[in-house]
């Protein structure tokens, strides 16, 4: 039988998006934006109509193939109506123009999504908030190439995800040619300064609020040799670049996005106290980004192996991973024993049990194959699927094939069962 994704009101998989061109107006005070988004796919199935994902902003005008065209907009969905019906593997653009107030969209974990700051802007849309500033096709799987173009006050700077490839007067260009999920597209708006942690093996530049920046330097001091520990266990580093950004305001946790991750101002203390969390968001790029679950269910495969990835820092750092796996394995052993990691369930997917377990899985079976084996798969994972989508089935089926040891029953107790198996 086969199942359904979960949150499967967002997207459609009638059609695939290739490329979304993205061109924005913002004024920081007003918290005003203006959109032309134009975005080229293709037909994966005879359609009459094409639905995007789009939240409350006004849309003035839409045109199909250069056209102009009816549409719906309600509810979230924005329903353009082409006139005819377009064949299997046909390709077309729709050009949507749309203005308003943005603002994050509501869900069973808060706000997310386009979000005014004090003085500028944030993105953070995981899972379904890239429709509260842009119209598009919002499932994981739905990978694209985008290109970003923000006009905005002249005191501010823009960071966004991909390269900068110009910067004239306010506005700011970024190419992001490697496929991309909707929800890891970042637009951060602010007056930073910038910094440079490191040239190679990548660039890794940042954007810091200026009182900041020094207590930054210092707490961010170990990226360079982190992404070459990461580089080593778990294949090259997949992107061209590695950006950071500090807003100027607290968060409660930090966000990943594609080739860049968004820390608040309580994560720069000058004493590396969020070192950890370093770490997690920059794992995150071979580890959901690179590597996307191809829906939200398999949401370990992102969480499990990023926060696996803390421990495998900190015994680089002359740590024991071991200790670490059992303090966390105590942990959960007090907690309720009612989640299942493969299908934890639409409201749990940022359960910290998906996060612990997740890594704890990794853990055991690394212990059960012996590192060589167990890194050898990892990098293999991480080729394998680059800037594409797996699942847990896809998981086991990689391990069982580089393990000389049946690993599928374990791999069952741990991902199947909901009760904690020894360690």
């Amino acid at each position: 039988m086969r199942q359904l994704p979960y949150l499967d009101a967002h997207g459609d998989d009638g059609y695939s998006v290739l490329r979304y061109d993205l061109h924005l107006d913002y004024r920081p005070g007003a918290n005003r934006l203006g959109g032309r988004a134009v975005i080229t796919a293709v037909a994966r199935s005879a359609l009459n109509s094409v639905s995007l994902d789009f939240g409350p902003l006004r849309v003035d005008r839409i045109l199909f193939d250069g056209k102009v065209v009816r549409y719906a907009h309600r509810l979230g969905k924005l329903r353009v109506r082409p006139g005819r019906v377009l064949a299997v593997g046909e390709e077309f653009t729709v050009e949507v123009r749309y203005a308003g107030v943005p603002r994050p969209n509501r869900g069973h974990w808060g706000e997310i999504g386009w979000t005014q700051l004090t003085d500028g802007a944030l993105v953070a849309s995981q899972p379904t908030g890239a429709s509260s500033w842009f119209p598009c096709n919002d499932r994981p799987s739905d990978k694209a190439a985008y290109r970003i173009s923000v006009t905005t006050a002249p005191s501010y700077t823009v960071i966004a995800s991909g390269t900068l490839v110009s910067h004239t007067g306010t506005t700011w260009v970024y190419e992001q040619p490697e496929p991309t999920s909707p929800y890891l597209v970042s637009v951060q708006i602010g007056r930073y300064v910038s910094a440079e942690l490191a040239k190679a093996p990548v660039r890794q530049p940042a954007a810091v609020p200026a009182r900041l920046l020094r207590a930054f330097r210092h707490d961010f001091a170990n990226q360079p040799r982190m992404l070459k520990e990461f580089s080593r266990l778990f294949g090259p580093y997949p992107f061209t670049e590695y950006g950071v950004v500090v807003v100027d305001e607290e968060l409660d946790v930090p966000v990943e996005a594609q080739a860049m991750s968004i820390f608040g101002s309580n994560h720069v203390d000058g004493r590396r106290g969020s070192e950890r969390l370093v770490a997690h968001e920059l794992a995150h790029q071979w580890f959901g980004n690179s590597v996307t679950a191809s829906d939200w269910r398999h949401i370990w495969l992102h969480e499990g192996f990023a926060t696996y990835a803390e421990w495998l820092w900190a015994e680089a750092d002359g740590r024991s991973c071991h200790a670490l796996a059992l303090r966390s394995h105590a942990k959960l052993a007090q907690l309720p024993q009612d989640l299942t990691l493969s299908a934890p369930g639409v409201r749990r997917i940022f359960d910290d049990r998906v996060y612990e377990r997740g890594a704890l899985t990794l853990h055991a079976l690394r212990t059960a194959m012996g590192d060589a084996a167990f890194f050898r798969l990892l990098r293999e994972w991480t080729t394998a699927h680059r800037h594409s989508t797996a699942t847990t089935p896809d998981f086991i089926s990689l391990a069982e094939a580089h393990s000389a040891v049946d690993v599928r029953p374990l791999l069952g107790a741990w991902l199947d069962e909901a009760p904690l198996p020894p360690l």
